[in-house]
């Protein structure tokens, strides 16, 4: 198909030299801005009570505070990725960031829900560019161990966000308002907008090319994207197969076959399908996937089940949910020095699916009565599972790509995990609703774990299949 490599002179690849003068603060400016990111999502439903109450929002718009944020996300994830490989890694960055800071005061500002709705969706905008752009410069500046250990701070600090942020978020609703959560974020993205020139001397400069922005390319992908996200979210409130949900599916179909016939005619396509023909890279951008059915989902659904199954107080139920998500600020930097001492990175990936499989499988074992001993370890199994692969299998998965996709191949995996995700959680409430029809919360919530297990198991099986197949060169 046609591509960049239609040019008559490629451009050189970046190289990773920059950063060695100063390694440490191109990565923390980057990371305070990832760590906003999830700290935001996970954050941001603790305090929709307290909007609804101020604002006198119904259910339908103030669920939408939070959705918006995740469709807009998952829409321009990719979009970034690759206006970054043309305009520059850390112009796009600085881009997202300004964009994620206006929006964020906007949304500490918003009178009402309607302006809050559209304040997120542009935050979850400037928030696509922080993930694909700032795993990208990642991948650009360092090499070796330096780069290991930096994509599993990646992780780490990406973890460490989702886990914080409810229980910031409650700290703020309690002290001042439910405003102070956007403020907080904008002020965290000020600091990285001052620290920009330390990016911008770190990363080298992207080699002028021939390629333009894939406009058309974009504005199909982003139609799509909408349509089907838009249909994941509503589809438990619409019911699945209501006439607009299935109108929505349709909808995202269609835009998807139109987008395959654009890219396939572009000189400079905004998703390179060349990509997609790499066995390796295809299967470490699905490990995210497996992550998203065996934790996320757990993360967002466990605490209720705590709640109004065992008994437990809110406070109690989630001191609990450390065990879940403790492991995320351990284990992925040491999945790093497992690697840096030689350990295979594909092993510890595929370590990292089996505790997914094991943790889900064993956490039946939770019941009413059931005693914090006896789910300790299956809780911090599935944790684990989670964690050694978060940031390790982005650095993976880039190693494979050549330096000047790296964008594109960066907003790829992380569309695929955000995607999964929103998809996962969806699939999860949708089934369990249907499910707590005929038996009680308990077997209902012991099914749905038993269905986890199979997904990730079946996810590990193909991405092993894939993984050990000789990649088919384009």
């Amino acid at each position: 198909m046609p591509g960049p490599s239609t040019q008559s002179a490629p451009a050189p690849a970046p190289t990773r030299q920059a950063a060695a003068a100063s390694p440490l603060l191109p990565l923390a400016v980057i990371l305070l801005a990832v760590f906003v990111v999830p700290m935001s999502i996970s954050g941001t439903a603790v305090a929709l009570p307290g909007i609804g109450a101020d604002t006198h929002a119904g259910q339908a718009p103030l669920q939408w505070v939070v959705n918006a944020f995740n469709v807009a996300f998952a829409c321009f994830t990719l979009v970034w990725g690759s206006i970054a490989d043309i305009v520059g890694r850390a112009r796009a960055f600085t881009a997202g960031a300004a964009v994620y800071a206006v929006a964020s005061l906007a949304s500490a500002l918003a009178p009402g829900t309607l302006l809050l709705d559209a304040a997120r969706a542009l935050a979850g905008i400037g928030g696509a560019a922080i993930f694909s752009c700032g795993s990208a410069i990642l991948s650009t500046v360092y090499e070796g161990p330096r780069r290991a250990k930096a994509f599993a701070l990646f992780g780490t600090v990406a973890g460490l966000g989702v886990a914080i942020g409810p229980s910031l978020s409650g700290a703020l609703l309690q002290a001042v308002s439910w405003r102070w959560v956007f403020a907080l974020h904008a002020v965290a993205l000020a600091v990285v907008l001052l620290a920009v020139p330390v990016i911008a001397r770190a990363v080298p400069a992207t080699p002028r090319t021939a390629a333009t922005i894939d406009v058309p390319g974009s504005a199909v992908f982003v139609t799509a994207m909408v349509l089907l996200t838009t249909a994941i979210v509503q589809g438990s409130q619409w019911g699945w197969g209501s006439p607009g949900v299935l109108g929505l599916f349709a909808g995202a179909l269609a835009a998807l076959l139109l987008f395959a016939a654009v890219e396939k005619r572009r000189a400079h396509p905004f998703l390179d399908l060349s990509l997609l023909r790499d066995r390796r890279f295809v299967a470490l951008c699905l490990v995210p996937v497996a992550g998203s059915f065996g934790f996320v989902t757990l993360l967002t659904y466990l605490p209720s089940y705590l709640t109004t199954v065992t008994g437990r107080g809110t406070g109690a139920a989630g001191l609990l949910m450390l065990l879940l998500t403790a492991p995320m600020l351990v284990f992925p930097l040491l999945a790093a020095k497992l690697v840096n001492r030689g350990v295979p990175a594909l092993a510890v990936i595929h370590v990292s699916l089996g505790a997914l499989v094991v943790g889900d499988a064993a956490l039946t074992l939770f019941g009413p009565d059931v005693s914090v001993a006896v789910v300790a370890v299956p809780m911090i199994v599935t944790g684990a599972g989670m964690a050694l692969a978060a940031g390790l299998v982005d650095g993976q998965a880039l190693e494979l790509v050549d330096p000047a996709k790296a964008g594109m191949a960066a907003g790829f995996l992380n569309t695929l995990r955000l995607g999964s995700e929103a998809v996962a959680v969806a699939l999860y409430g949708s089934v369990f609703t249907t499910l707590t029809a005929s038996r009680s919360d308990d077997s209902a919530f012991h099914l749905m774990l038993w269905g986890l297990a199979a997904v990730c198991l079946a996810l590990g099986l193909l991405i092993s299949a894939l993984l050990t197949r000789r990649t088919t060169t384009p």
